[in-house]
């Protein structure tokens, strides 16, 4: 039996010793997340491709101001900044959605290109509302690989919030020449949901 299948991870004793220190977050799908002393967490996670992957985006997108810093890499775990503030998701149903998140959303998305990324979309989920509405991403994936050419999981997030026309309203209003596309794609697969 693979070691991984048992639920079993081999940490270096790097790993180990911060893990001491740290204090649980939190787990997902992909791993689990340790606040350290020094504010910055650890990411230990399941699968050590994924931790590659997610290596490998943070390291391209260092000089973002959406993404946290990352400071140390190891077979199976991350070590980056500590992002605070509130779930996107969460923050919009305890707050409500306004321009400024919204406008702040297209300048997050319009960064995704000139990173480079294939995929320009991101889960309400995986956005952190901070300090004046500024968003940070906690777990990018696979942005270099899967192509993507509009938020779908994001604005599909704001559909089920009861936001989206407001969001593209604004969309509408700021970049006519994405709207068009962004509209006319999430309405399709809205639709496509339905049927």
């Amino acid at each position: 039996m693979d070691k991984n299948d048992s639920g079993y991870i081999d940490l270096d004793s790097r790993a180990e010793k911060m893990l001491r220190k740290g204090e649980f977050l939190g787990c997902g799908h992909n791993g689990i997340v340790y606040l350290l002393p020094d504010k910055r967490v650890i990411k230990i996670f399941k699968d050590k491709k994924v931790c590659e992957k997610e290596y490998d985006i943070l390291k391209r997108a260092r000089k973002s101001k959406y993404f946290p810093k990352v400071y140390a890499q190891g077979t199976y775990y991350i070590v980056r900044n500590y992002v605070s503030g509130e779930r996107l998701d969460k923050y919009i149903k305890k707050e409500g959605f306004n321009k400024q998140i919204a406008h702040n959303i297209i300048k997050l998305i319009k960064e995704f290109k000139m990173l480079g990324f294939k995929k320009l979309d991101i889960r309400c989920k995986d956005l952190y509302v901070g300090k004046h509405f500024s968003l940070k991403v906690i777990d990018p994936k696979n942005n270099y690989s899967e192509k993507v050419i509009y938020p779908r999981h994001l604005m599909k997030g704001l559909n089920k919030l009861g936001v989206l026309d407001e969001f593209l309203s604004v969309v509408n209003n700021e970049c006519p020449e994405i709207y068009e596309l962004w509209n006319f794609r999430i309405k399709q697969y809205l639709d496509k949901g339905i049927k």
